[in-house]
């Protein structure tokens, strides 16, 4: 796009460009260059817009967060309703098989962009972190309606999802495990406090 032409919805259009490269070849290959020119814009558009990279990713990753957020929501809202663990299975499946994955190992490889994030995420990884307490603010309100153990470590049981949540889709270049597999996770993580039958 010549330069002096305005594009409408820059920041988006610069994420989705972001997204793209990352998701088509890592976190190494993200350079500025790499955004505008995945963007159809001057390389200008970017910095005029964020004060550098660094700043740029931040606010990637902080919007992506805020999805997060979006998706807690629904995910409490459904306590209740369906299986624990085919909400469960439901959740990781939407967390992992979508552009977090490759957030975190943006997050990982860039020591300034973690720093950044610090102020937003003062502990853990973020976006792990937030899908963290996604599944323990569920699991809370499924053990309050009595479809998991009152003395459940929802805590722990979330950090026990994520983890191997995150280990069973990485690595896996754009191919998700089967759902069953997902599910199989779910069921051993949950099958020492789950009031209900996980087949």
């Amino acid at each position: 796009m010549p330069t002096g032409v305005a594009i409408r919805d820059a920041r988006e259009q610069l994420f989705g460009a972001a997204e793209r490269v990352l998701l088509r070849d890592g976190p190494n290959a993200l350079t500025s260059r790499a955004v505008t020119t995945e963007a159809g814009c001057a390389k200008g558009v970017l910095h005029r817009h964020f004060a550098d990279l660094d700043a740029f990713l931040a606010e990637l990753v902080l919007d992506r967060i805020s999805r997060i957020g979006d998706q807690a929501a629904a995910l409490r809202e459904s306590a209740g309703t369906g299986t624990v663990a085919g909400n469960l299975t439901g959740a990781l499946t939407a967390v992992f098989g979508s552009v977090a994955l490759v957030i975190v190992g943006l997050v990982t490889s860039r020591d300034d962009l973690r720093a950044r994030l610090r102020q937003a995420t003062p502990t853990g990884v973020p976006v792990l972190a937030e899908a963290k307490a996604m599944i323990a603010s569920y699991l809370t309100a499924e053990r309050d309606l009595g479809r998991i153990a009152a003395d459940a470590d929802v805590d722990t049981l979330a950090l026990t999802l994520i983890g191997a949540g995150h280990l069973l889709f990485a690595g896996r270049d754009g191919t998700p495990p089967a759902a069953g597999a997902v599910r199989k996770v779910v069921t051993t993580v949950i099958a020492g406090v789950a009031g209900e039958p996980l087949s």
